[in-house]
């Protein structure tokens, strides 16, 4: 049997774990949703953080946001697309982690959310934390404690 209260796995720094934010998709405050929507599908993924032009965290946008704010009633207005900013449909109240958090903390929020950004104290975005970067690690502490 596991035990997470084994300091070996836990130690481990989120910021050993993270995504540099170098290398994460992100849009800028004042982008359009149609420059959302072309960075989403370029990466992949489903959400992306917002970012203003220093780097500091503002929220996420993510295509289910998108395509509810420009669903009509009888059609998809694909025409907002380039209308809209994206700070009129992210999400600002977003789970938040900073590179010394408590990996338990981490590994909660991680049980809800697919990612979670890591921010400094000042507010700027640092990376991101993934499930599968958590769960890739925790994979390989079971191996190495099932070879003992």
């Amino acid at each position: 049997m596991i035990s997470l209260h084994s300091s070996e796995y836990l130690e481990i720094s989120i910021r050993d774990l993270m995504i540099p934010s170098e290398r994460v998709a992100h849009v800028q405050i004042g982008n359009t949703l149609e420059h959302a929507v072309l960075v989403l599908t370029k990466s992949g993924y489903t959400a992306i953080p917002v970012l203003d032009p220093g780097y500091k965290l503002h929220g996420l946008i993510g295509t289910p946001s998108i395509m509810d704010s420009i669903l009509g009633i009888e059609r998809i207005e694909f025409e907002k697309l380039e209308e809209k900013r994206v700070e009129a449909c992210m999400n600002q109240n977003i789970p938040r982690l900073k590179a010394d958090s408590d990996m338990k903390l981490a590994i909660e929020l991680l049980v809800d959310h697919p990612f979670v950004c890591v921010e400094n104290d000042d507010g700027f975005f640092e990376g991101i934390l993934t499930r599968r970067a958590l769960l890739d690690r925790l994979n390989k502490h079971v191996r190495r404690l099932n070879r003992k």
